[in-house]
């Protein structure tokens, strides 16, 4: 029993030095290492923004789960709004990496930079939405 316990501990550190471990982004100090960060951050800054869009989609819909019709049409702007948001960051980014050097990683690097940096802007953009109702619903301290 005993070496059960252990091993489940060992699974949990792991699973947690996962989460906490070194990441591509520790001690850049070459072209290629910055492209290695940008390609990280870009990734994580997309699962974030999918989880902050999965994240609102969930809040409209238990807000508005017993108004169907209201319902479908939030979550049609919504989806209407994020495809037009993400054609929107990707003509900025193209014109962001006009300016770096075609050379080189300098410009993938640069894309993945700005498309992660925007990605994370509407990721919080997006947590806010749906959330107004919470706050006017809180009791006055």
């Amino acid at each position: 029993m005993k070496a059960w316990l252990g091993i489940l501990a060992l699974i949990a550190m792991g699973a947690q030095a996962d989460d906490d471990g070194p990441t591509p982004c520790d001690n850049v100090e070459t072209s290629q290492q910055s492209l290695d960060c940008s390609v990280y951050n870009r990734k994580t800054a997309e699962r974030e923004l999918n989880d902050a869009y999965n994240g609102l989609n969930a809040r409209i819909s238990a807000q508005y789960g017993d108004q169907p019709a209201v319902l479908k049409e939030y979550l049609a702007k919504v989806k209407a709004a994020q495809d037009l948001w993400r054609k929107l960051r990707e003509a900025d980014c193209a014109v962001e990496v006009l300016e770096a050097d075609k050379d080189g990683n300098s410009s993938q690097t640069a894309l993945n930079d700005c498309m992660a940096q925007r990605s994370d802007e509407r990721s919080e953009y997006l947590q806010t939405i749906g959330t107004q109702g919470d706050e006017n619903d809180a009791p006055d301290q």
